[in-house]
């Protein structure tokens, strides 16, 4: 995957920002302030993701580019390799995946305001 396409992607999602609160070379991606990926925009090598804690762990038992997330909490991100041999649909669709999670957290406000930035 090319970093364009990670990009793109992330900002075809309703309500997404960007940011580097954690130095100039880490690109976080947020939905209503909440961080659902995140990348060395320098290396690009891979993308940190939010997972469901069951999936994440069939993942990682069937991807040998899906890892438990660097400097993550390891239960609910994985670090998906952005240089390996997963497709960039699979990637897209486990970025979805993180984004849902997030939005799913989000309070029936913060849905709301979501809702009419669409």
């Amino acid at each position: 995957m090319h970093i364009e396409a990670f990009y793109n992607y992330c900002h075809s999602l309703p309500g997404v920002t960007e940011s580097f609160p954690f130095g100039k070379e880490t690109l976080v991606f947020k939905v209503m302030g909440k961080i659902f990926a995140l990348t060395d925009v320098d290396r690009f090598e891979s993308i940190n993701l939010k997972c469901d804690p069951v999936r994440s762990l069939e993942l990682r038992a069937t991807y040998d580019e899906i890892k438990p997330g660097y400097h993550m909490n390891k239960k609910h991100w994985n670090t998906v390799s952005a240089k390996g041999s997963l497709e960039d649909e699979f990637i897209f669709e486990l970025i979805e995946h993180s984004y849902d999670l997030v939005v799913e957290k989000l309070s029936q406000k913060e849905r709301k305001l979501l809702a009419q930035q669409n």
